[in-house]
């Protein structure tokens, strides 16, 4: 079964074919950050016009990369949320136009399901059932795997998502956009040990998350060592590690919670040099497995949305047909029709052909 993947939840356009006997076969993905680099920050309305310039031509791409052609498809999966409503229905409408014209299935996904089944594209890969940390810019959540489709939230953050706090952390100490990642490179340079940042909610007694306070604490501790510019490689390296030790600990109470001895990483955040170090030691001290999708796959991409869409045809699971709505909010943990009915109720967007 051959399924193409469509995904433009936010500043990414990823399109890829997955096929359930020979494994994924071709992927392109088209970066935003060019276009929105000059306003420090993803601009919805750009981001949804830059989608419709890119999925088509990366559609052809990855057809004629995979020699592969539109009547050989067996179903068309896209993202149908989380996401930015205007984005999410360029790859809702183009994904459900090819397969009504095709009369093939259109196949919504969630974006957090992608993430969390990406890491079945490596090798070795996990088996069910399993804890998954999806750790990004807009979202930082444990979540029970008991089997696609079937998820348990176990924690997840209060205000700021880990990724989002490394974004406005190197805003503050002067760092260009994408944020994250040059953070993570400042704080290679940085000496640790010369500052230490709260670890927020590491001794709360459950699996939730706090990074808005330990913003705050950065910005303060920024600000007092004025214009010391060595100062701002150690402040990086001090936020980092804050983050990177209440990611691990409290990864490591839910695998030793539910027993289930695994733990997948998902999410842009997951490429993290220092988090993968610091996890991979905690596993092997404490007897889990952690497994990572490959490098490439940790962002947004359309990879983890056709293999997302290919297991929810091998299960049978219903698809959503040619009348489509986008859900800018959707809680992943939902199952069966109770998921229906709140995606329902929290839907900002509806198109209907």
């Amino acid at each position: 079964m051959k399924v193409l993947g469509i995904e433009t939840s936010c500043d990414d356009t990823g399109v890829a074919l997955y096929d359930t006997e020979r494994g994924l076969r071709a992927h392109a993905l088209h970066s935003q950050t060019e276009v929105h680099r000059a306003y420090g920050g993803v601009v919805p309305e750009l981001a949804s016009r830059d989608h419709i310039r890119r999925v088509l031509p990366l559609v052809r791409r990855v057809l004629a990369q995979a020699e592969c052609a539109l009547c050989d498809l067996d179903a068309i999966a896209y993202t149908a949320g989380p996401g930015l409503a205007g984005a999410l229905l360029v790859g809702a409408s183009i994904a459900c136009g090819l397969a009504r014209a095709l009369q093939i299935p259109a196949i919504g996904v969630h974006h957090l399901e992608g993430h969390l089944l990406s890491p079945m594209l490596a090798s070795p890969r996990p088996q069910f059932p399993f804890v998954a940390l999806l750790v990004s810019g807009g979202h930082t959540q444990l979540i029970e795997v008991a089997a696609v489709g079937h998820y348990r939230l176990l924690g997840e953050t209060l205000d700021d998502a880990a990724g989002e706090a490394f974004d406005k952390t190197a805003k503050l100490l002067g760092l260009g956009y994408p944020g994250g990642p040059a953070l993570a490179r400042l704080a290679e340079g940085g000496t640790s040990g010369r500052f230490r940042l709260p670890r927020p909610m590491l001794a709360s007694g459950d699996l939730n998350f706090s990074f808005s306070g330990l913003k705050t604490a950065a910005l303060l501790l920024a600000r007092a060592q004025g214009n010391d510019e060595g100062a701002r490689a150690d402040i990086a390296r001090a936020f980092e590690e804050a983050v990177v030790e209440v990611l691990v600990e409290k990864s490591t109470q839910a695998v030793l919670a539910t027993g289930h001895g695994q733990l997948v990483v998902a999410g842009g955040v997951g490429a993290n040099r220092r988090l993968r170090e610091v996890l991979n030691q905690r596993a092997r001290e404490a007897g889990f497995r952690v497994f990572y999708p490959p490098v490439e796959l940790c962002t947004d991409n359309g990879a983890m949305i056709a293999y997302a869409g290919a297991m929810h045809r091998a299960q049978a699971m219903p698809a959503s047909g040619y009348r489509y709505t986008v859900f800018p909010r959707w809680d992943l943990a939902l199952p069966g029709p109770e998921a229906t009915r709140s995606r329902r109720r929290t839907a900002r967007s509806t198109a209907r052909h």
